[in-house]
């Protein structure tokens, strides 16, 4: 395969997997505004989303306050915001536009209807009719084109890429989320208390929730969240399920130049395959969640190097 035409399969399938991430997490993000709480505690879980996603600068150029408005429209529908959502569904149109003859039609003709879609609505349009309809038609698209990308593509070395790009996606979003919301969450007074409809919120964010009551059966501690999207095998969006897919697609893909790539993914695998939720806390989760997240951002450059063609701009 071309390295420009992987590249482009690669890119794609990360800015669907990004938009619907942070489509999942506003929700949830605007569904507990509404819960009665001190506006500091509703105005901290906004700009938490900035700085889930490093945007603090960019977003203090546009606004001077953090509030549930302004987030909103500068992460769904700002143009000039890379990482908002009218931005990621831009894109994967973009990068699929550029492989149309590679894509099957199904595939094609799914993202093509989404990006002209959201073209056409303002925020104002969105917010008013309900934006937590906006987000679901968000996931809804974001689930099509995956479903209509694992039924009718050839699972060559173009599926291979597309799904190198969704996990790897997956992987560094659930560790964001996780980061930023374990501490914003963990109690520090009383550390048995916990708050179920936050850590609900949390959990219904990476579609965990139901999962999590089907695994422990019990009430939810923050430490055993932190085990189900770290090291649960078995959950979709864990690191531990991302990682062996990732593992497993390498393999696949592998070429003469991608051996020091495979043993980077290898190592990280194993940490994750034979670790413990007792020795992550025990050193610390968010030295440990970042040390995952800067081997995720080598591992996605190795993948480049070896694979693609560099796009410093999709970066």
């Amino acid at each position: 395969m071309l390295s420009r035409t992987a590249d482009h399969l690669f890119w794609m399938s990360r800015y669907i997997e990004r938009a619907e991430n942070l489509a999942r997490l506003l929700d949830v993000t605007w569904q507990m505004s509404l819960v009665p709480q001190s506006l500091d505690a509703i105005n901290q879980s906004w700009a938490a989303i900035i700085a889930l996603n490093s945007l603090e600068e960019a977003y203090a150029k546009k606004y001077s306050t953090v509030n549930g408005e302004n987030v909103l429209k500068f992460m769904v529908s700002d143009p000039d915001n890379f990482a908002s959502i009218h931005s990621c569904l831009r894109m994967a149109r973009e990068n699929a536009h550029a492989v149309r003859g590679t894509l099957t039609t199904e595939m094609w003709e799914t993202l093509n209807a989404t990006w002209l879609e959201a073209r056409e609505k303002t925020f104002d349009q969105l917010f008013n009719a309900g934006i937590g309809d906006y987000f679901e038609w968000v996931k809804m698209r974001s689930s099509l084109s995956r479903g209509t990308t694992l039924g009718t593509l050839l699972q060559d070395e173009a599926y291979h890429f597309i799904r190198l790009g969704t996990l790897l996606e997956r992987a560094d979003n659930t560790a964001r989320i996780l980061d930023v919301k374990y501490h914003v969450l963990r109690p520090h007074d009383d550390e048995g208390a916990t708050d179920f409809y936050e850590w609900g919120a949390l959990l219904r964010s990476v579609s965990a929730f139901e999962v999590y009551r089907k695994v422990y059966r019990d009430v939810i501690t923050p430490e055993r969240v932190a085990e189900l999207l770290i090291f649960n095998q078995d959950m979709p969006r864990s690191l531990q399920f991302c990682m062996n897919s990732v593992v497993k697609n390498l393999d696949l893909i592998a070429n003469s130049n991608s051996g020091e790539t495979q043993r980077q993914g290898g190592m990280l695998h194993a940490h994750l395959r034979y670790g413990r939720i007792e020795d992550v806390l025990e050193h610390g989760l968010h030295e440990w969640l970042t040390d995952f997240m800067d081997r995720i951002y080598m591992l996605g450059n190795g993948i480049s190097k070896d694979f693609l063609v560099p796009m410093e701009e999709a970066a």
